[in-house]
């Protein structure tokens, strides 16, 4: 497959997950009236989406190891499909909650496959520039999602937005049927559950792989933290309809689009591993902005200026440290790819349920995200200081030198 077929499938199926939390958000307060319940019920279909999403990629990637990629995708999405089906029939609250939950397992391998895609084919400075691509491909469609979801709910209904999340896994789903063709032989034996154990227990307890895996838990794990926060901030706080919480969430996603775009065009004289310094930089510069709401009067910009600076960094650290973080094992790249997206996700997960404690959603903001960002900093610092032998990293005399596709080696002193 060609490198701009891969980062379209990978894109798509990464897309998947991301897309379905974007357009449900806007619909949250009709759910609450349609049902006549609780805020707190509510916000569990958003969290058991996360829980479905995030514990299912220790599965998925793992089966696609050793089933292969292909039938494994196809299998998950159409289980995505099924549980939007359900979401758009529910009759109950309790049945909206669990059909969440299992749209998050059926969106749960497209993160974990994605990135195993990338490394069965590619290594070094290329694999971080399809990552770059996929990113920059991912960000449009969860830009226009809120802002899609925000009409729906206004024109058509709440219940609208499960139909765009059927017609857009139909969608991938024939995408996928034509175009991805198989990466790696299939080898039923890895699904041992013992190997499986011994694989994690290999990756939890390697330091390369936790401190890169941390560091990209911090900076995109708080996009997830952020869906959980932003909507009762926008929608409750300032008072903004479904409509225009969507063209306000243009803010963050527009501005990861644009540092993708910056990322790519850097990436053409400049390693990837030379961005991640900047880029930490501009995620503290957020994480600073953001600490100062715990000051002074909430207003729109003062919230999402600083989340635009957070996720504008975002674009730099993702695609050198993706790449080290799965560079060290080709043959476990479903396993590594899932345990990175479950950190990713889980991180998510777990700052989105701490900010529930709290009373005030601006103070959860301003307390939670900025923490992210110095784990995702702190993570990095380890990771430099380490030996880190197994990352492909280009040498620094080789920055400009080698033509693109080369694989770089690290040198004896790394």
């Amino acid at each position: 497959m060609s490198v701009r077929r891969v980062s379209l499938l990978g894109a798509l199926f990464i897309a998947t997950g991301p897309i379905a939390m974007a357009l449900y958000t806007p619909a949250m307060a009709e759910v609450v009236s349609a049902y006549d319940t609780t805020n707190s019920l509510v916000k569990m279909t958003l969290t058991l989406y996360f829980a479905g999403f995030a514990s299912a990629q220790l599965i998925a990637g793992p089966l696609s190891d050793a089933l292969g990629r292909r039938p494994v995708i196809i299998g998950f999405l159409l289980l995505f499909v099924t549980a939007s089906l359900l979401a758009l029939v529910a009759p109950t609250i309790e049945t909206l909650i669990a059909a969440r939950f299992v749209q998050g397992i059926g969106a749960s391998a497209g993160v974990a496959i994605s990135r195993a895609l990338v490394r069965d084919m590619f290594e070094g400075d290329e694999s971080s520039r399809i990552m770059n691509l996929m990113g920059i491909i991912l960000a449009v469609a969860p830009a226009l999602a809120p802002t899609l979801g925000g009409l729906l709910v206004m024109h058509a209904g709440w219940q609208s937005v499960f139909v765009a999340m059927m017609a857009f896994g139909v969608a991938v789903i024939s995408v996928t049927v034509w175009g991805l063709r198989e990466t790696v032989v299939p080898d039923r034996s890895r699904l041992n559950l013992r190997q499986l154990g011994q694989s994690y227990v290999t990756l939890l307890t390697n330091r390369h792989f936790m401190a890169t895996s941390l560091t990209i838990a911090g900076a995109i794990g708080a996009i997830y933290a952020l869906a959980t926060i932003l909507p009762f901030i926008l929608m409750q706080e300032l008072g903004f309809s479904p409509t225009e919480f969507g063209l306000g969430m243009l803010m963050q996603s527009g501005s990861f689009f644009a540092g993708s775009l910056v990322v790519r065009h850097l990436m053409k004289h400049n390693s990837a591993h030379r961005l991640v310094v900047p880029g930490l930089g501009v995620i503290l510069l957020g994480s600073a902005l953001i600490l100062s709401l715990l000051i002074g009067e909430t207003t729109f910009l003062r919230v999402m200026v600083p989340v635009a600076f957070y996720t504008f960094g975002i674009a730099f650290v993702m695609p050198a440290m993706s790449t080290a973080a799965l560079a060290p094992f080709p043959s476990i790249a479903g396993a590594a790819s899932s345990l990175m997206g479950f950190m990713q996700m889980g991180a998510g997960l777990l700052v989105g349920s701490l900010a529930a404690l709290f009373d005030n959603p601006v103070i959860a903001l301003a307390v939670l995200i900025p923490m992210m960002g110095t784990v995702a900093s702190l993570s990095y610092v380890v990771y430099r200081r380490n030996p880190h032998l197994p990352e492909p990293e280009p040498r620094q005399e080789a920055i400009s030198g080698p033509p693109v596709g080369r694989t770089w080696m690290p040198s004896k002193k790394d």
